[in-house]
């Protein structure tokens, strides 16, 4: 028992100190900085709120029931062989016409009135602050697309969990992008990384900000934050608006369905295009990720009149088959007269008014 209890404290020590150490964990808000989000309403004890109560009610069977699945392996959840990246057209991304260039999972360069965005640019390899652990990429590594990227006006990052903030591609990204739009506290976790202060701006849900004549905003969702143990909830999370001339924008951030959603489409709506997340959903945490039906709830919500699914076709961080979002939103949206555009990963999408779905979906080929 004595070796036991000096081998769980070794333990102890040596994951604290490696996130203490490992630059990929981020930072935290400052002392100021917590003292100023304790005058706001979704701020408490330390901790963000969400628009409405949850909590996480998993009790020890579902725990268990998680550990015969991964056991088990659950049928489809990873492709049988690499996905293929589209070869970039960077002519198109360059133009000056609207357009929106997807990466895969939540990542996606969008032009709109000439101002290229990076949308939670996670290009590394694996979700995860360590190489070794977490769930890999199903395409090849993607840092080297920065390489080729034009010039980004602004990253937006919508939380910083490791599938939407990466590390290695904020390091890669940060001298070729002109400023960062982030939720309120995450501007800490760029700073670490070597982003200069005055290029970050951070807001708060329903915040405005004028940018290079783009009205943006930041809205709410229903998830939660954190990097490491004992950070959870220290940094905010939500979605972003971005309206310009000729396309009204918005993506949801990660987030369970709520009524937050018409708020924001009565506030910001009608929507050209909405990007819903929809992937990596579970009875067991309902609260936190939509399914692919709610997704298409929300995107009528908001008032949007074409819809991408996104938080899928990367990485595998839930128990359902790989393909099984997008088949699911495609039946949803069917039934509900919306239409859904789903373009091959690194396909750049001209954002003209001309929507439509994909004659063959070249998901289900990478299946048989």
């Amino acid at each position: 028992m004595v070796y036991l209890f000096i081998f769980l404290v070794s333990l102890i020590v040596f994951i604290l100190l490696f996130i203490n150490i490992s630059p990929a964990f981020g930072s935290n808000p400052s002392k100021k900085q917590k003292e100023r989000f304790s005058q706001l309403a979704n701020y408490a004890d330390g901790k963000f709120l969400n628009p409405k109560p949850t909590k996480l009610n998993m009790g020890a069977a579902d725990y268990f029931s998680m550990l015969e699945e991964n056991i088990s392996g659950a049928k489809d959840r990873n492709p049988k062989g690499q996905i293929p990246v589209s070869e970039i057209d960077w002519n198109k991304v360059k133009s000056e016409k609207d357009s929106l260039t997807w990466f895969g999972h939540s990542a996606f360069l969008v032009s709109i009135d000439n101002k290229k965005i990076l949308v939670d640019p996670m290009l590394g390899p694996v979700a995860s602050p360590v190489s070794f652990v977490g769930s890999k990429r199903y395409s090849e590594d993607m840092l080297h697309l920065i390489d080729d990227m034009p010039p980004i006006d602004a990253v937006f990052i919508t939380h910083d969990h490791y599938d939407h903030l990466d590390y290695p591609s904020i390091k890669k990204l940060k001298n070729k992008v002109n400023h960062f739009f982030v939720p309120l506290g995450v501007g800490a976790h760029l700073i670490d990384w070597g982003v200069k202060k005055v290029k970050i701006t951070e807001l708060n849900w329903w915040d405005e900000s004028e940018f290079q004549g783009l009205t943006v905003a930041f809205t709410p969702s229903k998830h939660f934050s954190g990097r490491g143990p004992l950070n959870r909830n220290s940094t905010l999370w939500g979605g972003w608006v971005i309206l310009g001339e000729k396309t009204r924008f918005y993506t949801s951030g990660d987030g369970g369905y709520g009524t937050h959603f018409k708020e924001i489409g009565k506030k910001y709506g009608p929507f050209d295009l909405t990007l819903i997340e929809g992937g990596q959903y579970d009875r067991r945490w309902s609260w936190v990720h939509m399914t692919p039906e709610q997704s298409v709830q929300a995107h009528l919500d908001v008032n949007g009149k074409n819809m991408m699914l996104i938080h899928w076709g990367a990485f595998t961080l839930a128990y359902h088959g790989w393909t099984e979002p997008i088949e699911r939103a495609l039946k949803a949206s069917e039934k509900s007269g919306v239409n859904i555009i789903a373009p091959k990963i690194g396909e750049t999408v001209p954002l003209d008014g001309e929507f439509s779905i994909p004659s063959s979906s070249w998901w289900a080929k990478l299946n048989k």
